[in-house]
This record gives C-alpha cells, sequence and structure tokens, in this order.
C-alpha cells in the first residue's frame, strides 16, 4: 500500500511534507547485522519484555497452497539468519510515551509543516492550499456508510485528519487515556527509528520478522496454523463487509491491548493482526526473484533500492503483520507471509512497531 493513494487533492501533499529539523537523525540506514552469532546464547537472559529467538533458517515467502497469497510474496527461498532478541509485544502507547517523556521527541505528524520545503517535492507551479489544510495530522481509518464496491479506492476509508497523532489516535477528541497498553500507532518511519536509538536497538529485517513469526511452523499460512477458522481467536482482524460492518468477532472493532490473543511458538504476540508493523527493508517488487535464483541466503537486509511498478518514484519500506483493517474480501494480510509497501514519512491509525536487539546491542 503506497499511502500517498489515500490522500484527496491537496492531503497528498500534507503527507510528504514534514522535512524541518528534528532532534533526531533522518538517515534510513540502520546498524548492520553483526556476524554470524553461535547458538550458544540462545539460553541467554533477554531484556525485559523480549525473548531471543534462536538462529536457524526457513523458506521466505508464500507457502504451497496458500490462496490468498499475492505475487510480491513468491518465490519462496531459503533463508537463514543469526538469533536475536525481539520484543515481545509490539511497542505500546506507555513505553513510547516514556521515550517522549525522556527525549522531548515530536513525532512527525506533529510537526510545524513549511510550505517552502514542501514545495521543493512538487511540479513547478503547483499552487499553496489554503492554510486551514497547511497543519500536522495523520491518516485516520472511517467506517464507510453504503456498500463499497471499488475497493481499490483507498479515499472511501481513509482520511487525512488535522491534529490526528499517537496522542489523538482519531484526532481532536479522541485520547489514549487509559489504554496504556495498546500498541502506539501513527508512527512514521523515523519516529521508529528514533525510539530505536533511545533503546540501544534497531528494527527488525523483513527476513527476521518472517522468521520470529513463524515460531518454527515453517510451513504454515498463519501463525496458529492453517485453518483460517480460528482466526477470531488469535489475532485482531476485520470480519464482515469491508469497510462497512465490523462484526468484532474477535472482540475489538479497532486497537485491541497488547497480549490479548495467544503468543506464537516463539512466545511472541500480535505477529497477525492489530497493527502493522516496520521493518528496515526497502519495498521493491523485485527482489524475491533474485533471491530464489541463490542456493540460501544469509542474514538478507532487503533489496539495495526501493521499486514499485505502481509508483517507480516511490520509496517504500516494507510492513509486515497486518492489522485490525484486514479483511478476507480485501487485505489478508493476518497471513505470515503477507508484506506491503508504506512510504517512510507517515504514520497511520494502523501503523506501529516493535524492536529487536543484537547481542553486540547488550554492551
Amino acid at each position: 500500500m503506497n499511502i500517498y493513494k489515500l490522500m484527496i487533492g491537496f492531503f497528498a501533499l500534507i503527507l510528504c511534507s514534514c522535512k524541518e529539523s528534528k532532534p533526531y537523525s533522518n538517515s534510513h540506514s540502520q546498524k548492520s547485522i553483526p556476524e554470524p552469532l553461535n547458538d550458544k546464547f540462545n539460553k541467554i537472559k533477554a531484556p525485559k519484555n523480549m525473548v531471543w529467538i534462536p538462529g536457524g533458517d526457513f523458506l521466505q515467502g508464500a507457502v504451497d497452497g496458500d490462496t490468498l497469497a499475492m505475487e510480491h510474496e513468491r518465490p519462496r527461498h531459503k533463508v537463514t539468519v543469526d538469533g536475536f532478541f525481539i520484543d515481545i509485544h509490539e511497542v505500546t502507547n506507555y513505553q513510547f510515551s516514556k521515550f517522549v517523556e525522556a527525549t522531548g521527541y515530536i513525532t512527525v505528524a506533529e510537526r510545524k509543516i513549511e510550505w517552502k520545503e514542501m514545495r521543493k517535492q512538487l511540479p513547478p507551479g503547483t499552487p499553496k492550499p489554503h492554510d486551514s489544510l497547511l497543519k500536522p495530522g495523520s491518516l485516520v481509518f472511517k467506517k464507510a456508510k453504503v456498500n463499497v464496491p471499488n475497493l481499490y479506492d483507498y479515499s472511501q476509508w481513509w482520511e487525512w485528519k488535522i491534529g490526528a497523532n499517537w496522542k489523538y489516535p482519531k484526532g481532536p477528541g479522541s485520547s489514549i487515556k487509559g489504554k496504556d497498553n495498546f500498541p502506539v500507532v501513527h508512527i512514521a518511519y523515523e519516529d521508529a527509528l528514533a525510539y530505536c536509538k533511545w533503546l540501544g536497538r534497531r528494527l527488525p529485517t523483513e527476513a527476521e520478522w518472517e522468521y520470529a513469526a513463524r515460531g518454527n511452523r515453517k510451513g504454515n499460512i498463519f501463525v496458529w496454523g492453517n485453518n483460517i477458522d480460528n482466526l477470531s481467536g488469535h489475532a485482531n482482524t476485520w470480519e464482515g463487509e469491508f469497510p462497512l460492518e465490523n462484526t468484532k468477532l474477535d472482540g475489538f472493532e479497532s486497537r485491541a491491548p497488547a497480549m490479548t490473543y495467544p503468543k506464537n511458538n516463539f512466545d511472541l504476540y500480535d505477529m497477525a493482526g492489530n497493527v502493522w508493523e516496520w521493518t528496515t527493508d526497502w519495498y521493491n517488487t523485485q527482489y524475491y526473484e533474485k533471491l530464489a535464483k541463490k542456493s540460501i541466503i544469509k542474514n538478507p537486509h532487503g533489496a539495495k533500492v526501493p521499486f514499485n511498478p505502481n509508483n517507480p518514484l516511490a520509496r517504500e519500506k516494507i510492513i509486515k503483520g497486518g492489522s485490525f483493517l484486514c479483511s478476507s474480501s480485501y487485505c489478508a494480510s493476518y497471513r505470515i507471509s503477507a508484506r506491503m509497501a508504506t512510504s517512510m514519512d507517515s504514520g497511520a491509525e494502523h501503523l506501529g512497531f516493535r524492536t529487536v536487539m543484537d547481542i553486540a546491542m547488550l554492551d
């Protein structure tokens, strides 16, 4: 999904405008993953709220028999990853608030929009939007009032909401009061990087994320197995006619608290549904084809450059796991191999993250 496609008119301009100075580096690179680690570290004591994922190999990508898989999830390719620590759940409002309190960090969705900077990224002669539109905000989900026959038009259920950010997920008037244990959302890529830097951690690669999500269930479509009938008991997704009516069979219409559903075999929660999660890999539809030509790939970091044939100028990262908006009729991305492309400079109501840590980062 390209976030820019979700905007209507000048809302698209606002989305790509947050480029002013900030207290953290704007670099999109991460520390390189250390050289292979010996699995003698398997029994090492994990940092609080993290677990150790022992290294191993697996077939990344859509499994045989997954009728909901998309072409960019194929072909499967053999990957091996070294061991790493990973958060047992998505970063919560409480955890993110502690980061903000300690650093004074201001997220992308909260920053002042500068027209002088915005116009540099737009075609010459683009008229300036009205000042009432040039205000900080983010993307918020809105339910449809009538049946939506065209599910390719994202603007039917997304709106740019001025004042929406991690503290006000639905915009002015909303709140995260009493929701400390809910996953933080409206997190842009650089926001996630800043949080990681504060803790001395990093974001997972796509391969690490998928390996952790599989939990040694190497041939399964879902984190719980292959039976779609078990969906509502294992993940927070959209069940019903999207985006008109959510039956809430899983107990929630929007986000759910962390650790609400059963953990996987690696003791990880919400690796399916709830909110999408950032990875470090560029989205490149040609990347899997290149990997499939090799016998095995060690600790892949993703494509060197982004490429989306639907938008060749886009610079997008891969997000994983699906969200509370994933529906079998629209976006069945609660499957392990599912992946999505998202612009780095914006968050949304269904987008969060979790962190990972290498042994070397313990020093």
